[in-house]
């Protein structure tokens, strides 16, 4: 058994992450046509295909996503032996935003991951609501920023799609009182909207009984049976419950994480190997056809 090649797996991943094979051609400075052989070949050395036809452009069939999940872990794996020792010598500080639930989810493996590959590098981190911290990135006070994307967010790059979804308490019934007892967001927040809206068009009354833009103290509300709240899948804890239509709760609009970037037009090493690892930590979207 020959070993899989590093470098067709790094264009597979590529492939993937970009949605094209277009653009994960110029991600990886080869021609579409050396990137198509490549494929060709990865596909010869395993003995599967790992491309189909999809309309105009292309998909992973099963073996390929099967496939993709251990290029992702081979091409990182090398990826942080070669910075420990190319890079773990940076010295200096990156100013990381994201809001205080994506930080219990995300942030161990992204800190982990960026202290093992940059040991000598100082990380900032500041938990804020991402309205604070798309103006904290336009200000410069901090480098990156994981945050919810919305409607005329200029300047964000889409990295995670989540369906956002109706919780409640599994051990009591909130969910059935009229009005429905809410625990949202500040009235600016975008599933704040949502969940209202959704309500209102179902035809279901609803009262604000606690605010805070503080997932832990919303997910408490939750818990004690106070109030019905929204939350990304990925966030749903043991003890909730998702309501459906068939509890008179219809579907939310998806929930979109992006990554927001301060832009100085002065080279920030630490930042773009820290953007490029969050990618990688909270990557899920599918490749789409060209």
């Amino acid at each position: 058994m020959h070993p899989l090649d590093s470098d067709q797996l790094r264009t597979l991943v590529a492939i993937a992450e970009s949605g094209s094979f277009t653009r994960a051609a110029e991600a990886v400075h080869k021609t579409q046509s050396a990137v198509s052989m490549q494929m060709k070949r990865l596909e010869e050395r395993l003995g599967r295909e790992i491309f189909a036809k999809a309309g105009r452009g292309v998909r992973l069939t099963d073996d390929g996503e099967r496939l993709l999940d251990y290029a992702r872990r081979i091409v990182r794996l090398q990826t942080e032996c070669l910075a420990t020792f190319d890079e773990g010598d940076l010295v200096g500080r990156v100013r990381l935003g994201l809001p205080d639930d994506y930080a219990d989810r995300y942030l161990p493996e992204i800190l982990g991951r960026f202290a093992r590959t940059h040991p000598r590098a100082e990380v900032t981190v500041v938990c804020e609501p991402t309205d604070m911290l798309a103006d904290r990135i336009a200000d410069g006070d901090i480098d990156l920023a994981i945050v919810t994307e919305a409607k005329g967010r200029r300047n964000v790059e889409t990295i995670r799609t989540e369906a956002l979804l109706w919780v409640t308490s599994s051990r009591h019934a909130v969910h059935t009182e009229e009005p429905v007892p809410l625990a949202l967001g500040r009235p600016d927040c975008n599933w704040r909207r949502a969940a209202i809206e959704t309500l209102e068009r179902g035809g279901r009354q609803s009262r604000i009984l606690f605010v805070s833009w503080n997932s832990t103290a919303v997910g408490a509300a939750v818990l004690a049976g106070l109030a019905v709240s929204v939350l990304p899948e990925s966030a749903v804890r043991a003890g909730m419950r998702v309501l459906g239509p068939s509890d008179g709760f219809a579907g939310l609009p998806g929930c979109r994480i992006g990554l927001m970037r301060h832009r100085t037009g002065e080279p920030n090493p630490l930042a773009d190997i820290l953007a490029g690892q969050i990618r990688q930590c909270l990557d899920n979207l599918g490749m789409a056809a060209e």
